[in-house]
């Protein structure tokens, strides 16, 4: 069923205005369909991919069920990176506010005093496992008063090992909770946990509609190892090219690529784990603005990036996985718009990413490219001449 406003939904007067007020008028399908769940107090399983509008999805019924003289905390958000974090805080703090509620963000990477601080008076958390536990196991926080437990982006936090962490944290909320669990996918691993955590759930599931997908044209470049970074800097020197996100597999790599660039005069940021919170935010500050048009970052640290205008998804080095791939690519083409999906293989790779993302339906881009005879009967490419596809298509799927 669609409704026209969030009022239809049953969200208050004062949350709907300051809503309206950031020019957030209607409810997106996913708000569509969790809000009244939530705030009839059911649990809820949502599978919703990033750029759908899910912060709000359980933002907005968060805010409505939380009061000022509630406990503090009494709602949690966990999420996989610090970024997405950062995110989430800066999308629910006005609400928030409208209804006198506290928010406040906890990750690695800052100054834990001042968070504790910060958490000791929120009456929202949003935190990284990591981080919460630290703050736990010092005493600056109790989830005893947990009455609201949201697990956002649970599939990545499985993948990234928060496993573990993140059951002694669900163990530690209060036992009468309500529990919400967004995630790209519920099947697998992500399915049993979520029967685990949550109790006669409302399951919804999400993708976005016609008229938000964007086409993506998926190209594949075969290249000496030798001449990645040539190819890469040809790539970064397309006259269409707007804001443009390289994907390398480590840390240590992202810094090189960064100096490497600009020896050829490409200038570019580099962003992972081991930069510190500071560092990531001017980098990501520096991108969204386009003083700096190209970032170059790991898969966790992109994780929770969704940066409007990204024209480009460049895989300098190949995803590890099928997933990887589509979360890669799926930072580009949102909302409507289009976008380009360049991935650089050596020959050496052919094979393995053949492989890895012949499920996804770019049999043809595949080809052009140089990779289908590798998937099929294994051989690396004999006979076939080196190049890059150029058809466009739907993207097969949203990070």
């Amino acid at each position: 069923m669609k409704h026209a406003t969030f009022a239809d939904l049953g969200v208050s007067e004062v949350v709907a205005s300051e809503l309206a007020q950031r020019g957030i008028a209607k409810p997106f399908a996913v708000q569509s369909m969790v809000i009244p769940d939530v705030l009839a107090g059911h649990d809820v399983l949502a599978q919703s991919p990033t750029g759908s509008g899910k912060t709000l999805a359980f933002g907005v019924p968060m805010v409505e069920r939380i009061k000022d003289s509630d406990a503090r905390p009494s709602a949690l958000v966990l999420a996989p990176t610090r970024e997405l974090a950062s995110q989430i805080v800066d999308d629910l703090r006005p609400i928030a506010h409208a209804r006198a509620l506290s928010i406040a963000a906890v990750y690695g990477g800052a100054g834990i005093v001042k968070q504790a601080r910060l958490a000791g008076r929120a009456h929202i958390l949003v935190a990284t496992p990591g981080r919460l536990m630290d703050l736990i196991e010092r005493r600056d926080v109790s989830l005893k008063q947990i009455r609201l437990l949201v697990l956002d982006e649970a599939d990545r936090m499985l993948d990234m090992g928060f496993r573990p962490v993140v059951d002694k944290i669900v163990k530690m909320c209060a036992r009468e909770r309500q529990t919400l669990l967004f995630s790209a996918t519920l099947q697998g691993e992500v399915g049993k946990v979520a029967k685990a955590y949550t109790s006669d759930a409302r399951r919804h599931e999400h993708a976005h509609s016609e008229e938000r997908k964007g086409d993506v044209e998926h190209r594949f470049v075969t290249v000496a190892h030798e001449g990645k970074v040539g190819r890469l800097v040809a790539e970064l020197n397309e006259a269409e090219r707007g804001l443009t996100l390289v994907f390398v597999r480590t840390k240590r790599g992202a810094d090189r690529l960064v100096k490497r660039l600009a020896s050829s005069r490409v200038q570019a940021v580099a962003m992972h784990g081991d930069k510190s919170q500071g560092q990531r935010e001017r980098a990501l500050a520096n991108f969204e603005s386009g003083v700096v048009d190209t970032l170059v970052a790991t898969d966790v640290a992109a994780r929770g990036i969704d940066v409007a205008g990204i024209t480009h998804v460049i895989n300098y080095d190949i995803p590890a996985t099928r997933d990887d791939y589509v979360h890669r690519i799926g930072r580009t083409a949102r909302a409507g718009a289009s976008g380009v999906g360049v991935t650089l293989v050596t020959h050496e790779q052919k094979r393995e990413l053949a492989g890895m993302i012949g499920g996804l339906g770019l049999q043809r881009e595949l080809a052009l490219g140089g990779l289908a005879g590798d998937r099929t009967n294994g051989r690396k490419g004999a006979g076939q001449r080196p190049g890059a596809s150029r058809r466009r298509g739907r993207a097969p799927a949203r990070a």
